[in-house]
């Protein structure tokens, strides 16, 4: 953590390099973002509209990724490059909620600390805990890129927020997805909880490729968010003709190759 942003903003324009931690984790999560968006029937333009409590900032980049990216795509979107207007980031670590007031406030960090004047919301003070935060802000998205289980002991009462937890206590009125697989859970009623998994690889095809076929000298932030806008046709693609070198390898085991070209024409 202490060198990872340093590092990136130092070399990337220099070299065709990557930080998955910062920037792999983000694009992933913007790609989340934006279909959460997309699964509950609402246009792109409410993720500017969202509030989001991020959990992780100090011993791992990837909480301070994710807020940089969301914040470039608000940007994009409304045209405020400070996002001046209305922050709808709250960033918490292991000291709970970091504002203005916190004295050792990391550099990366600092400009999504809270102050306390007008917009802000009233009651809540540096170092406030996840179940303070949650229930001031009441946020639309809750991310937790801490790494420690126990964060989530405030709302969840487990070691870990899993699939099983999170449909527990939020049913069927959440999209969940986390970094580890779980299996879908069970509501009842005919119900199921789709649990999502929200993993780096699925950034990597559009990463390699784009910038091996562009020529690209360096992996730019809007190379990541136009990725994470088209994730899943990029992965689609590259699905396909990891596909049919199977079928030309003859390592398609176990199905005909008209169902597998059955597949293709699908996808």
């Amino acid at each position: 953590m202490k060198w990872a942003f340093e590092t990136l903003q130092r070399y990337c324009k220099k070299f065709c390099m990557f930080n998955d931690d910062i920037q792999g984790t983000a694009g992933v999560a913007l790609a989340g973002l934006l279909g959460a968006a997309r699964a509950q029937g609402r246009p792109l333009s409410d993720f500017i509209k969202q509030k989001i409590v991020v959990v992780g900032a100090r011993r791992f980049s990837a909480g301070i990724g994710v807020l940089s990216m969301a914040k470039q795509a608000v940007s994009r979107m409304t045209g405020d490059n400070e996002v001046t207007g209305n922050n709808p980031f709250w960033l918490l670590e292991k000291d709970g909620l970091v504002t203005k007031a916190r004295n050792d406030i990391e550099l990366s960090a600092a400009p999504f600390a809270r102050g306390f004047g007008p917009g802000e919301i009233e009651g809540l003070r540096e170092g406030a805990n996840l179940l303070e935060v949650v229930k001031k802000v009441k946020p639309h998205v809750l991310q937790g890129l801490s790494g420690v289980g126990w964060s989530w002991l405030y709302l969840f009462c487990g070691a870990e927020c899993t699939a099983a937890d999170a449909f527990k206590h939020a049913r069927e009125n959440i999209v969940f997805a986390s970094g580890s697989p779980f299996g879908d859970v069970n509501l009842g009623n005919g119900k199921v909880g789709h649990a999502n998994q929200a993993n780096n690889m699925y950034l990597f095809p559009g990463i390699g490729l784009g910038a091996l076929f562009s020529g690209a000298h360096y992996i730019s932030d809007g190379m990541l968010q136009l990725i994470a806008e088209c994730i899943w046709h990029i992965t689609t693609k590259v699905g396909v003709v990891v596909v049919r070198e199977a079928i030309v390898e003859e390592r398609a085991e176990g199905h005909g190759d008209s169902v597998i070209h059955n597949m293709i024409e699908k996808l």
